[in-house]
Protein backbone atom coordinates (compact mmCIF):
# COMPACT_ATOMS: atom_id res chain seq x y z
CA UNK A 1 0.00 0.00 0.00
CA UNK A 2 0.97 3.48 -0.85
CA UNK A 3 1.95 5.79 2.28
CA UNK A 4 -0.33 8.19 1.78
CA UNK A 5 2.02 10.32 3.96
CA UNK A 6 5.00 10.43 1.98
CA UNK A 7 3.60 11.15 -1.54
CA UNK A 8 1.61 14.20 -0.21
CA UNK A 9 5.12 16.04 1.05
CA UNK A 10 8.55 14.42 -0.99
CA UNK A 11 11.32 16.56 -1.07
CA UNK A 12 14.43 15.62 -2.47
CA UNK A 13 18.27 17.75 -2.33
CA UNK A 14 21.56 17.47 -3.09
CA UNK A 15 24.02 19.19 -2.17
CA UNK A 16 27.28 20.57 0.45
CA UNK A 17 26.58 20.94 4.03
CA UNK A 18 27.49 24.32 4.89
CA UNK A 19 26.93 24.38 8.90
CA UNK A 20 27.86 22.10 11.70
CA UNK A 21 24.96 20.45 13.22
CA UNK A 22 23.21 22.56 15.77
CA UNK A 23 21.05 20.57 18.52
CA UNK A 24 17.28 21.46 17.60
CA UNK A 25 14.75 19.63 19.69
CA UNK A 26 14.52 16.12 21.39
CA UNK A 27 11.21 14.03 21.08
CA UNK A 28 10.45 10.38 23.46
CA UNK A 29 14.63 10.63 23.97
CA UNK A 30 15.88 10.92 20.49
CA UNK A 31 17.42 14.13 19.87
CA UNK A 32 17.23 15.94 16.25
CA UNK A 33 19.69 18.22 14.91
CA UNK A 34 19.81 21.05 12.00
CA UNK A 35 22.36 21.39 9.22
CA UNK A 36 22.41 23.76 6.08
CA UNK A 37 22.72 22.49 3.04
CA UNK A 38 24.28 24.49 -0.11
CA UNK A 39 21.77 23.58 -3.13
CA UNK A 40 23.03 24.81 -6.59
CA UNK A 41 20.48 26.24 -9.28
CA UNK A 42 20.87 25.55 -13.01
CA UNK A 43 21.54 29.77 -12.76
CA UNK A 44 24.88 28.78 -10.53
CA UNK A 45 23.10 30.82 -8.07
CA UNK A 46 22.17 28.53 -4.69
CA UNK A 47 19.38 28.18 -2.10
CA UNK A 48 20.64 27.47 1.03
CA UNK A 49 18.04 25.33 2.73
CA UNK A 50 17.77 24.05 6.73
CA UNK A 51 17.53 20.04 6.87
CA UNK A 52 16.51 18.70 10.24
CA UNK A 53 17.83 14.80 11.09
CA UNK A 54 17.55 12.62 13.95
CA UNK A 55 20.73 11.24 15.31
CA UNK A 56 19.82 7.95 14.21
CA UNK A 57 21.20 9.07 10.58
CA UNK A 58 24.77 10.85 12.18
CA UNK A 59 26.07 7.34 13.02
CA UNK A 60 29.06 7.86 10.23
CA UNK A 61 30.89 10.23 9.03
CA UNK A 62 28.59 11.39 5.96
CA UNK A 63 27.16 14.24 8.72
CA UNK A 64 30.50 16.92 7.98
CA UNK A 65 31.33 20.30 7.05
CA UNK A 66 32.17 20.01 3.21
CA UNK A 67 30.21 16.71 2.56
CA UNK A 68 28.11 16.50 -0.15
CA UNK A 69 25.17 14.63 0.12
CA UNK A 70 21.05 13.70 -1.29
CA UNK A 71 18.52 14.32 1.19
CA UNK A 72 14.92 12.75 0.75
CA UNK A 73 11.91 13.48 2.99
CA UNK A 74 9.36 16.02 3.80
CA UNK A 75 9.49 19.92 3.91
CA UNK A 76 7.80 20.23 7.04
CA UNK A 77 6.77 23.67 9.28
CA UNK A 78 6.18 24.22 12.99
CA UNK A 79 5.89 27.66 15.03
CA UNK A 80 8.39 29.49 17.09
CA UNK A 81 7.98 31.84 19.57
CA UNK A 82 10.34 34.81 18.99
CA UNK A 83 10.04 37.99 20.23
CA UNK A 84 6.59 37.22 21.42
CA UNK A 85 5.78 37.05 18.01
CA UNK A 86 4.80 33.31 16.65
CA UNK A 87 6.86 32.72 13.56
CA UNK A 88 7.07 29.90 11.03
CA UNK A 89 9.85 27.74 10.94
CA UNK A 90 10.24 25.56 8.03
CA UNK A 91 12.52 22.46 7.55
CA UNK A 92 13.31 19.79 5.33
CA UNK A 93 12.80 16.58 7.51
CA UNK A 94 15.00 13.99 6.21
CA UNK A 95 14.33 10.33 6.17
CA UNK A 96 17.42 9.45 4.71
CA UNK A 97 20.71 10.83 3.79
CA UNK A 98 23.49 9.04 1.22
CA UNK A 99 26.54 10.29 -0.57
CA UNK A 100 25.44 12.77 -3.10
CA UNK A 101 23.47 11.20 -6.11
CA UNK A 102 24.11 13.61 -9.61
CA UNK A 103 22.27 11.57 -11.84
CA UNK A 104 18.80 12.74 -10.00
CA UNK A 105 17.24 16.64 -9.91
CA UNK A 106 18.71 18.21 -7.00
CA UNK A 107 16.01 20.32 -6.03
CA UNK A 108 12.28 18.81 -6.06
CA UNK A 109 9.52 18.67 -4.20
CA UNK A 110 5.67 17.57 -4.45
CA UNK A 111 3.23 18.59 -2.44
CA UNK A 112 -0.83 17.64 -1.88
CA UNK A 113 -2.35 19.65 0.19
CA UNK A 114 -5.24 22.42 0.20
CA UNK A 115 -4.98 26.14 0.01
CA UNK A 116 -5.27 28.16 3.08
CA UNK A 117 -5.14 31.43 2.52
CA UNK A 118 -6.79 33.99 -0.84
CA UNK A 119 -3.78 33.77 -2.99
CA UNK A 120 -1.79 36.61 -2.83
CA UNK A 121 -1.52 37.94 -6.68
CA UNK A 122 0.98 40.86 -8.04
CA UNK A 123 2.91 42.05 -10.66
CA UNK A 124 6.67 43.31 -9.95
CA UNK A 125 8.85 46.31 -11.22
CA UNK A 126 9.74 44.01 -14.21
CA UNK A 127 6.36 42.99 -14.79
CA UNK A 128 6.74 39.69 -13.64
CA UNK A 129 3.86 38.41 -12.52
CA UNK A 130 3.79 36.55 -9.24
CA UNK A 131 0.69 35.21 -6.79
CA UNK A 132 1.87 33.53 -3.71
CA UNK A 133 0.09 30.33 -2.03
CA UNK A 134 -0.10 29.36 1.59
CA UNK A 135 -0.56 25.53 1.06
CA UNK A 136 -1.71 22.82 4.40
CA UNK A 137 -0.60 19.37 3.74
CA UNK A 138 -1.81 17.08 5.82
CA UNK A 139 0.24 14.76 8.05
CA UNK A 140 -0.20 11.42 10.67
CA UNK A 141 -1.40 11.97 13.59
CA UNK A 142 -3.84 15.27 13.00
CA UNK A 143 -1.34 17.39 12.12
CA UNK A 144 -0.74 19.63 9.14
CA UNK A 145 2.33 21.59 7.58
CA UNK A 146 1.85 25.21 6.01
CA UNK A 147 4.19 26.02 3.35
CA UNK A 148 4.50 28.97 1.32
CA UNK A 149 4.69 28.72 -2.38
CA UNK A 150 5.11 30.94 -5.07
CA UNK A 151 3.74 30.81 -8.84
CA UNK A 152 4.83 33.03 -11.72
CA UNK A 153 3.51 34.18 -14.84
CA UNK A 154 1.39 32.11 -16.45
CA UNK A 155 0.97 29.28 -13.30
CA UNK A 156 0.22 32.70 -11.31
CA UNK A 157 -2.66 33.71 -13.34
CA UNK A 158 -4.14 30.61 -13.27
CA UNK A 159 -3.92 29.99 -8.79
CA UNK A 160 -4.99 33.70 -8.64
CA UNK A 161 -8.28 32.66 -8.84
CA UNK A 162 -8.68 29.27 -7.36
CA UNK A 163 -10.44 29.62 -3.74
CA UNK A 164 -9.41 28.56 -0.10
CA UNK A 165 -10.00 24.91 0.38
CA UNK A 166 -8.89 24.21 -3.55
CA UNK A 167 -7.27 20.59 -3.02
CA UNK A 168 -4.11 20.72 -5.40
CA UNK A 169 -1.07 19.24 -6.29
CA UNK A 170 1.98 21.16 -7.42
CA UNK A 171 5.61 20.07 -8.33
CA UNK A 172 8.67 22.37 -8.13
CA UNK A 173 11.90 23.49 -5.67
CA UNK A 174 12.27 24.72 -2.29
CA UNK A 175 14.19 28.14 -2.69
CA UNK A 176 15.55 30.65 0.15
CA UNK A 177 16.09 34.10 -0.75
CA UNK A 178 16.63 36.86 1.73
CA UNK A 179 14.38 40.25 2.98
CA UNK A 180 14.86 43.00 5.03
CA UNK A 181 12.59 43.59 7.64
CA UNK A 182 12.36 46.91 9.69
CA UNK A 183 12.04 46.54 12.91
CA UNK A 184 12.13 50.32 14.37
CA UNK A 185 13.02 53.44 12.66
CA UNK A 186 16.81 53.20 12.67
CA UNK A 187 17.12 48.79 13.00
CA UNK A 188 16.56 47.05 9.83
CA UNK A 189 17.39 43.35 10.14
CA UNK A 190 17.98 40.76 7.34
CA UNK A 191 15.77 37.30 7.01
CA UNK A 192 16.20 34.81 4.85
CA UNK A 193 12.79 33.33 4.16
CA UNK A 194 11.86 29.46 2.30
CA UNK A 195 9.19 28.54 0.25
CA UNK A 196 8.16 26.26 -3.03
CA UNK A 197 8.76 27.85 -6.50
CA UNK A 198 5.80 25.95 -8.52
CA UNK A 199 6.54 24.77 -11.91
CA UNK A 200 3.76 22.56 -12.14
CA UNK A 201 0.00 22.62 -11.02
CA UNK A 202 -2.71 20.04 -11.29
CA UNK A 203 -6.20 20.50 -9.23
CA UNK A 204 -7.55 17.33 -7.78
CA UNK A 205 -10.81 17.72 -5.88
CA UNK A 206 -12.98 20.87 -5.47
CA UNK A 207 -13.75 22.66 -2.89
CA UNK A 208 -12.67 20.70 0.10
CA UNK A 209 -14.63 20.33 3.20
CA UNK A 210 -12.36 20.48 5.81
CA UNK A 211 -9.43 23.15 5.63
CA UNK A 212 -7.05 24.60 8.05
CA UNK A 213 -8.97 27.96 9.35
CA UNK A 214 -6.38 29.02 11.68
CA UNK A 215 -2.95 29.04 9.06
CA UNK A 216 -3.29 32.98 8.98
CA UNK A 217 -0.77 32.62 12.94
CA UNK A 218 1.51 30.18 11.03
CA UNK A 219 2.32 32.89 8.12
CA UNK A 220 3.40 35.68 10.37
CA UNK A 221 6.75 36.24 9.49
CA UNK A 222 7.28 35.23 6.20
CA UNK A 223 6.46 38.03 4.43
Amino acid sequence: MINTQVTSNYATLSGKIVSLPQFSHEVYGEKFYEILLEVKRLSQSVDIVPVSLSERLMCDSLIELGNEITVTGQFRSYNKTVEDKSKLMLTVFARDIVPLTSDINPNSIQLEGYICKLPVFRTTPFNREICDVLLAVNRQYNKSDYIPCIAWGRNARFVRSLPVGEHIRIIGRIQSRQYQKKLDDDVVVTRTAYEVSINKIELLDRYALSVATNATEFYSDQQ
